[in-house]
């Protein structure tokens, strides 16, 4: 017998079935887009850092989307597009651009509460500018070691296997400047150690310029190297300490911050301090008279350790990426200026 129409029951069951087979067809969609399943948590999104201006150039590297990937970091993209500028997580500024007004702060466009970043590795000798500054950047990438985003111009790492080997040392002393005033304390006391001490002077300043892989090289023939800081000022060890010295195998003598910054770095025996001497002669003659055994003790870190060193801006600003997630949020410096010259 037919019957024209379904019971409720029948059709409750057919509306049953169909909701059923909606919701799996939601699900198979959900999967074929790569939903998250329910319970595991999301990958973290990538973070968009907006670089406004590259440091000391007006023509930025590629920044291919596995920049960061290849220092390390992941999930974070660099880019110089001013176009993102509404949806960057993160905008960084370096001062020399802004010191010399070859980029300008986009105050008027800033999207409420994005963070922008400071960025300088110059010491305050060589900051101009930074009282106009105040109570706009919330975080700060240098050298300095309170900064937010800490980036050192190099540090010692652990190793295996044997240190490099070294050319033999057939001089004493090698410095290598370019700018080269008398009003600088590192000037005042290479002449102060000239009349008791033989120093090689390279760079423009001597007009014997080294090619970029010629410094190195030379620098290794020498026993000591001058690590003169061009200003001094907190924590500021550039790369007179890292490149100049330790990478080419050769005891740095310093003149810097104090010793006790440079141990924070380095072990107390792996450079020699020029605080530690009351004279510029007592230093050249505890130079001049180092044995060989001594010697070597200053060179002993190379059989554990090797110098890293962070001279590449793209490194420097994928770090953000890496504090992103520990950096106050909120914070303003509002006297940039009394902080960075403290």
């Amino acid at each position: 017998m037919n019957h024209a129409g379904c019971g409720p029951s029948q059709r409750l069951r057919a509306l049953g079935a169909l909701a059923g087979a909606a919701l799996l067809s939601a699900l198979w969609l959900l999967w074929l887009l790569g939903s998250t399943p329910v319970g595991v948590p999301a990958p973290p999104p990538t973070l968009v850092i907006l670089v406004w201006h590259w440091p000391f150039t007006d023509r930025p590297p590629e920044l291919p989307s596995n920049t960061c990937i290849s220092y390390g970091v992941a999930r974070c993209h660099l880019s110089t597009d001013h176009s993102l500028l509404a949806s960057a997580d993160a905008v960084v500024f370096h001062h020399r651009e802004l010191q010399t007004q070859q980029a300008r702060l986009p105050l008027a466009s800033r999207p409420r509460g994005q963070p922008w970043v400071w960025a300088s590795m110059e010491s305050p000798s060589h900051t101009h500018g930074l009282g106009r500054l105040g109570g706009i950047f919330n975080w700060v990438l240098s050298y300095r070691q309170d900064s937010d985003i800490f980036v050192p111009y190099g540090r010692l790492e652990p190793h295996e296997g044997p240190a490099p080997p070294l050319p033999a040392k057939k001089r004493v002393a090698a410095w290598v400047v370019s700018n080269f005033r008398e009003r600088q304390r590192r000037v005042q006391l290479y002449r102060q150690l000239a009349p008791h001490l033989q120093v090689d002077v390279f760079g423009r300043a001597n007009r014997k310029p080294l090619c970029a892989n010629c410094l190195l090289p030379t620098v290794a023939r020498y026993l000591f190297y001058l690590s003169f800081e061009n200003s001094q000022h907190r924590d500021y060890i550039t790369e007179k300490f890292w490149r100049n010295a330790l990478a080419a195998g050769t005891v740095p003598v310093v003149l810097g911050p104090p010793r006790a910054t440079y141990e924070a770095f380095a072990p107390a025996d792996a450079f020699v301090h020029v605080d530690d001497f009351g004279t510029a002669q007592e230093l050249a003659s505890f130079l001049v008279g180092m044995n060989e055994s001594r010697y070597r003790r200053y060179l002993a870190w190379r059989a554990r350790l090797r110098v890293r060193l962070f001279e590449d801006w793209r490194e420097r600003f994928c770090a953000i990426c890496t504090r992103y997630p520990y950096l106050p949020r909120g914070q303003v410096y509002e006297d940039l200026k009394g902080w960075f010259q403290d």
